[in-house]
């Protein structure tokens, strides 16, 4: 594995702790839609939350939300859609939102922004 992908799956971690610690349920991490991977699918209640998680070096040209471009939307778009008719048999499921999650692994403590609804 990659010092890259290292870095990616300590912050899945992180955010899946913060999120387990909110009260959230994780349901799956790098879920695979065809070609499509959602990196944390969770439940609270009736809402199911995926969420992108992004870091950053600290010599980054862009920050962690900036570096999710249109057509990374749209990709997360896609899969979520993909995702919702997995659970359309599921009554107990209202609705559906994508976060992203920007970690800053460097930061001490570790920080964690998560902006809710992309759009």
């Amino acid at each position: 594995m990659s010092g890259r992908a290292r870095r990616g799956r300590a912050a899945e971690r992180v955010v899946i702790d913060l999120l387990v610690a909110r009260g959230f349920e994780v349901l799956g991490t790098n879920v695979r839609l065809g070609a499509l991977e959602l990196d944390i699918v969770a439940r609270e209640g009736p809402l199911l939350v995926v969420v992108e998680v992004r870091t950053r070096g600290r010599g980054a040209y862009e920050s962690a939300f900036a570096s999710v471009s249109p057509a990374k939307r749209a990709r997360l778009r896609d899969a979520t859609e993909r995702l919702w008719r997995t659970f359309s048999a599921d009554v107990t499921i209202e609705r559906v939102r994508i976060d992203v999650a920007s970690v800053d692994l460097d930061a001490r403590p570790v920080t964690v922004e998560i902006a809710e609804g992309l759009r």
